[in-house]
């Protein structure tokens, strides 16, 4: 399926869900007639609904604050109701795209230096050694200013290299959402609800035998299944508030799944759905996931708060869709680039799940592997 994607940019507001090895793909516009919504309780029954919601709508749900440094100035909550929708049962080709990236270098920092990352680390495990937390997923930021970009041609480069199964393109006029994410947050189909979380990560390689040996590996690590069981767990809990008794199942444990960067760990949950309970009732339940968050949940974001230097936003927050007939699908915003056009800053989170037997160098490695197809996507600036 090819699409004008250039001509889409005269759109106020457009969103590309880019289902590679999934069965949909979404390209739904908006303008200045659009509704908007920045409230759960405005979203209504029978419409469909392209969005986000952001970290810090765990304000809404828990009493908690977030009050680090954030120049990228989304809302907490956003959607539109499509002027145009277009629904396809393939991935969308981007061949459309130019492959001009950028018309100046961009200067890429980081919030947060490794000394100071390993040190936060040491003083996490603390918190896990006295019992506060059993796990929790501490994140950092990379960031450029005055940068100039062509989010579309971004968006087609780390389509390219991630091919992520939750590919996707937000612009909320002068905001812009560009993810290449793994993972699923949480899918409503009918009466069922399911939950994806990844926890668990390795590398890949270029050799065939050495890539067999790292995913065994990954296979047969007990600290990155420990991570994912605590989670699995976690999501358990909160399906069990809004779904019919007995119904919450684990249908895949450890999930060994390979993508172009990386191999992961994938869990999946499911149960049926209480009908007394709506879209609201299902988020706050859920919302945020547990596989960015760690556990118990409360006490970890409170911790977030105190050790993360950036307001999280976006970044581990929903991105996807809600359908006029109720089914709603939802990735997690990781692997993603965050673009404010108006204020030229640019900016992308990595991050990776503490635990008692966490060893801060491979943890901060890890980060590192994480950000990897962003790099490289921003180093091409011809």
């Amino acid at each position: 399926m090819n699409t004008d994607f250039q001509s889409l940019l005269s759109n106020k507001y457009v969103c590309v869900l880019n289902g590679n090895n999934t069965s949909s793909s979404f390209v739904a516009t908006g303008n200045a007639d659009s509704k908007t919504v920045k409230s759960i309780a405005e979203i209504e029954k029978g419409k469909n609904y392209f969005g986000y919601i952001s970290y810090d709508y765990k304000n809404k749900i828990e009493y908690l604050t977030s009050c680090n440094i954030d120049h990228l100035n989304f809302d907490e909550l956003f959607f539109f109701e499509p002027i145009e929708l277009q629904h396809f049962n393939t991935p969308i080709h981007l061949s459309s795209i130019s492959n001009t990236i950028s018309n100046a270098a961009i200067e890429i920092k980081q919030r947060v230096s490794r000394q100071e990352y390993i040190s936060t680390v040491s003083k996490l495990k603390e918190h896990i050694s006295k019992g506060d937390i059993y796990e929790i997923n501490y994140c950092i930021e990379f960031y450029a200013e005055n940068a100039m970009i062509n989010p579309l041609s971004v968006y087609k480069k780390l389509n390219q290299i991630s091919e992520a199964p939750f590919s996707a393109f937000l612009k909320l006029n002068d905001k812009y959402i560009i993810s290449s994410s793994p993972e699923r947050f949480i899918q409503k189909k009918g009466n069922e609800i399911i939950s994806q979380p990844i926890k668990g990560t390795a590398r890949r390689d270029d050799e065939k035998n050495a890539d067999d040996i790292l995913k065994e590996e990954l296979k047969n690590s007990l600290k990155d299944k420990t991570e994912n069981v605590m989670i699995v767990d976690l999501v358990r809990n909160d399906l069990s508030k809004i779904a019919k008794r007995g119904t919450v199942k684990v249908d895949e444990l450890f999930g060994l799944y390979s993508f172009k960067q990386v191999h992961q760990l994938i869990s999946t949950i499911s149960s049926e759905l209480n009908e007394q309970f709506d879209f609201k009732d299902i988020i706050h339940a859920l919302f945020p996931m547990g596989s960015m968050t760690g556990a118990p949940k409360i006490k970890t974001m409170q911790l977030i708060e105190q050790y993360e230097k950036t307001k999280r936003g976006v970044y581990s927050g929903a991105l996807g869709y809600i359908g006029e007939n109720g089914n709603f699908d939802f990735s997690v915003v990781i692997r993603s680039i965050l673009y404010n056009s108006k204020n030229k800053y640019l900016s992308f989170m990595v991050g990776s799940a503490i635990t008692a037997q966490s060893n801060a160098e491979q943890e901060y490695e890890e980060c590192l592997l994480k950000a990897k197809a962003m790099f490289e996507v921003l180093r091409d600036n011809n």
